[in-house]
């Protein structure tokens, strides 16, 4: 009689102290998951995601944003200035694949850049650069004016692969010049970034450009 007593409290014991256990490690688990969460919260603080996927930070300063707002109307212009080129015929055939080069890479900076804008609380930039008003080449550098814009406008053949080499080196030496800037004050890593990848690719754009200058034939 002693004995099954023994063998009941025995069995109780056990049973309660595996309760415990599992009440202990339920407890553990909630306590490492209410403990990990707010570390998301300071993620999801610090950054945002473009419509690309990319991660833009939030942290800017003035020279990220008059970066971006300077910049895209400043792509948009060579990106018409493209689109112009290659509405002609007779343009020879490595700058008409330059002019496509152009408008192919300039868009998604575009976009990108637009993107930052959204994630620092900026208005983006509307289509046609968000600066009613404006006339062409008002304080950026290299922007060409409305008379530049016609005279492309108006040139055919030889003569307007010309014009569009010209212009747009200089179009792309102001770009470079405003990338610089960034480059020494900005703040936003992304922007920094894409400012030092204008300067690398439209360098060499502009050694590239002097030497289809060279190449033209002389107009008759």
């Amino acid at each position: 009689m002693k004995r099954s007593t023994t063998l009941t409290t025995l069995a109780l014991t056990t049973a309660l102290a595996l309760v415990g256990c599992g009440t202990g490690a339920e407890e553990s688990t909630e306590t490492a998951q209410e403990t990990a969460a707010p570390a998301t919260s300071s993620a999801q603080a610090t950054s945002t995601t473009s419509a690309s996927g990319e991660a833009i930070a939030t942290e800017n300063n003035d020279a990220d944003v008059m970066f971006a707002q300077m910049m895209i109307p400043h792509h948009q212009q060579a990106v018409e200035m493209s689109e112009m080129l290659l509405a002609k015929d007779n343009i020879p055939d490595n700058v008409r694949d330059f002019a496509q080069g152009v408008v192919a890479a300039q868009g998604p900076e575009i976009e990108r850049m637009n993107a930052m804008l959204t994630a620092w609380d900026e208005e983006p930039m509307s289509e046609s650069g968000g600066m009613e008003g404006m006339d062409h080449g008002s304080g950026m550098d290299g922007m060409m004016s409305e008379e530049d814009m016609a005279a492309l406008e108006e040139a055919q053949g030889v003569e307007a692969a010309r014009l569009y080499l010209e212009q747009m080196t200089v179009h792309h030496e102001g770009a470079v010049d405003m990338a610089r800037d960034e480059v020494d004050n900005g703040e936003n890593p992304q922007a920094v970034a894409l400012a030092q990848q204008v300067i690398e690719d439209q360098e060499a754009e502009i050694q590239e450009m002097e030497t289809m200058l060279q190449e033209l034939p002389e107009q008759s």
